[in-house]
């Protein structure tokens, strides 16, 4: 296999993984009522709150106020379905460079100042929304590891534009 074929398989393998994770990570904004009610029989059984109380009671506080948006104001939850829209449209734009990395490199740079913007996003709106602080670097380890497979894609990307491979759309 040439430079060039390896560069392109490991670049496609690594957009492939990013892309199932963003799938994933926004399928799974629609059932967010039954998530959390899942989630919390889970951690029940499991015995979590004898272990990490703070986790239990946070997990009960969202599944009750998501229980009660869903019973009196079903419509707010129709922003969580845009998030997970939002995150399928962007899984989307990868194709992009999937097909040809060197000239649709800026869609991994876009993604690569996407994962950033989720730290301080974090760490302005999680106090203001009365998140934990503990819960919110969860929050942004999304934009810690999802920056990694885009930082690896780009230094391929790099090395590939370096060999002066010709367009591989088509």
């Amino acid at each position: 296999m040439s430079d060039r074929a390896a560069l392109l398989k490991g670049i496609r393998v690594w957009l492939a993984l990013f892309v199932v994770c963003l799938v994933l990570s926004g399928a799974t904004a629609f059932p967010l009522v039954h998530e959390l009610r899942w989630t919390e029989e889970v951690l029940r059984a499991l015995s979590v709150p004898e272990h990490l109380p703070g986790l239990a009671a946070w997990i009960s506080r969202v599944r009750e106020g998501l229980d009660t948006v869903d019973a009196e104001y079903p419509f707010v939850l129709y922003g969580t379905d845009w998030l997970a829209f939002a995150h399928l449209v962007i899984a989307v734009a990868f194709y992009g460079p999937y097909r040809d990395p060197v000239r649709n490199v800026w869609v991994v740079e876009f993604g690569m100042i996407a994962c950033a913007g989720i730290i301080p996003l974090a760490l302005v709106c999680g106090p203001v929304r009365g998140i934990p602080f503990w819960w919110s670097l969860i929050d942004m380890s999304f934009g810690v590891l999802g920056i990694v497979p885009l930082y690896v894609v780009r230094k391929r990307i790099g090395r590939l534009e370096a060999l002066g491979a010709p367009s591989v759309s088509g």
